[in-house]
């Protein structure tokens, strides 16, 4: 692990070495990839919703408790905006405590019944926003910690058209917990932006995506590799639910549907299913089937390596930028 650089209010709050955390990658935040995140001295966080069965997901706390040799580690709960299999939020959470993680990040429209247990169960949580407001609130309804992410997010951005950079110096005045920001994060050079804009850490998820610890398929990763900060796409806006991903046929495809009327989920079919991408991108390789999230960050992934080598190289990165910040500054006699 490589010597902490800076010391945040988020790197105490967590308990980690470098203010840096991986959101729940869905299907792909699993043990391996959250231990490695953490022994790299970041933050992690299992995704439930990717494992079959609660059998499986309470197997993978323990291989990560294993792999972490007793660090903390992280658990993603989102409540889905369609609904899907949100009925199974407290029985995640249930089992995330009694295997004793005390870590969370949420995403949900209405997150107090969640602060509130996880609370209850003595853990800490950061929620993640779209909105400036959305974050306002919840602080006020008992967030720990705030993490705004923009437009530029792999995944599910929501609504907003603002930057997160723009986010970040706006919410610095607004938010008083400690603050994270996300959205096309990929270098070591915008962790020291964000800290300079006041923000507490940063949220990244695209610049991991090729990392050995991620278990997708290496025709995937390896075409990951050729795409530059142009790669990816936005579809199902005017479902209000809009999503980034890697532009591919099957996101063209979604693109074109949409722009011939279709409005309902239901009607997208297959297209949109999490399940094909994790049976065709993730597994066989297949890059051009799948909504298969993924952020213009993507452009500083230019090499397979491991998390830790990719964390190294952050945070040098960081460290030189920081040193020509020092050297910018003036001196008076």
């Amino acid at each position: 692990m490589s010597a902490a650089l800076f010391t945040t209010r988020l790197t105490k709050l967590f308990g980690i070495t470098h203010p840096v955390f991986a959101g729940g990658l869905m299907w792909l935040s699993d043990a391996r990839y959250v231990a490695a995140i953490v022994n790299a001295g970041g933050m992690g966080f299992i995704t439930p919703r990717s494992f079959e069965s609660l059998e499986a997901f309470r197997a993978a706390l323990h291989e990560c408790r294993t792999l972490t040799h007793g660090q903390p580690f992280g658990v993603n709960l989102t409540l889905s905006s369609r609904g899907l299999n949100n009925e199974l939020v407290p029985q995640w959470l249930a089992i995330a405590l009694e295997e004793g993680v005390r870590h969370f990040e949420t995403v949900a429209a209405s997150p107090e019944p969640l602060f509130k247990a996880i609370h209850a169960g003595g853990g800490i949580v950061m929620h993640k926003a779209s909105r400036i407001r959305h974050g306002e609130k919840a602080e006020a309804l008992g967030a720990d910690a705030v993490c705004l992410v923009g437009m530029e997010a792999g995944g599910h951005p929501g609504m907003n058209e603002l930057p997160a950079s723009l986010m970040a110096a706006l919410a610095v005045d607004r938010i008083k917990v400690p603050l994270a920001i996300g959205g096309g994060i990929g270098s070591g050079r915008q962790i020291v932006a964000a800290l300079a804009l006041g923000a507490d850490g940063v949220v990244m998820g695209t610049r991991f995506l090729t990392c050995d610890e991620v278990w997708a398929h290496d025709d995937y990763k390896n075409h990951l590799l050729g795409c530059d900060e142009e790669m990816s796409t936005t579809a199902l806006r005017s479902l209000n639910d809009t999503w980034r991903v890697l532009a591919n046929d099957n996101a063209r495809r979604v693109q074109q549907l949409e722009a011939e009327g279709l409005r309902e989920h239901a009607a997208f079919g297959e297209l949109i299913k999490g399940t094909t991408t994790r049976e065709h991108c993730y597994r066989r390789g297949e890059h051009q089937q799948g909504m298969v999230s993924m952020g213009p960050a993507i452009a500083f992934a230019t090499r397979r390596q491991s998390v830790q080598a990719t964390m190294d190289e952050l945070m040098l990165d960081a460290a030189q930028h920081l040193q020509r910040l020092k050297r910018l500054e003036a001196v008076t006699a």
